[in-house]
């Protein structure tokens, strides 16, 4: 195995059935699967079966990596379309069964004073809405600038300045109503 390779490289190979290139992007990015996974979902436990689902999906969705972006932009695509996916499915599933948000509640009671600092912040993101909070997290949480945000969410720089610039509002709205 090559670990002097571009993710570019080791993608193509690994596509082309490379176990050994495989197991160097996985060791070469697994962590960044795991923390996007944790901000996207803000709960460990999601954070780690999102990010072992992708990691088990990720020979099949290598054949759709085709260089036009960086493996890096393309591997936070698979990320976002994911948790966007649990996401969806969740609310299926919640629709389907409204008799269980007292044991939601129960769960959520139960949490320690580190995990609801983080629900907290959480929360409030779930607050702003979807495409804020993706965008807040992507910025802010991933450190990311706004073009690198623009090309993995797939809009205009602009928009996600646009964006930016909404959720300051949304937050001092939000820190006023909570105090």
């Amino acid at each position: 195995m090559d670990t002097q390779a571009n993710d570019e490289d080791l993608a193509e190979r690994a596509a082309a059935g490379d176990a050994g290139a495989f197991r160097c992007l996985l060791e070469r990015h697994y962590d960044l699967v795991y923390r996007l996974a944790f901000r996207l979902t803000g709960l460990r436990e999601d954070a780690e079966d999102l990010a072992q689902d992708i990691c088990a999906s990720l020979p099949k969705r290598l054949q759709s990596f085709r260089r036009e972006a960086k493996f890096t932009t393309w591997l936070y695509r698979v990320v976002f379309n994911a948790a966007r996916d649990m996401y969806r499915r969740r609310a299926s599933a919640d629709r389907a069964s409204d008799g269980f948000e007292v044991l939601a509640r129960l769960e959520s009671d139960a949490r320690d004073d580190g995990e609801d600092q983080t629900a907290w912040l959480y929360d409030t993101l779930d607050r702003i809405g979807g495409d804020l909070r993706e965008t807040a997290i992507l910025v802010i949480g991933e450190e990311r600038t706004h073009a690198e945000a623009a090309e993995i969410l797939s809009v205009k720089e602009t928009t996600i300045s646009w964006r930016m610039s909404k959720l300051k509002e949304k937050l001092k709205s939000i820190a006023k109503a909570d105090s």
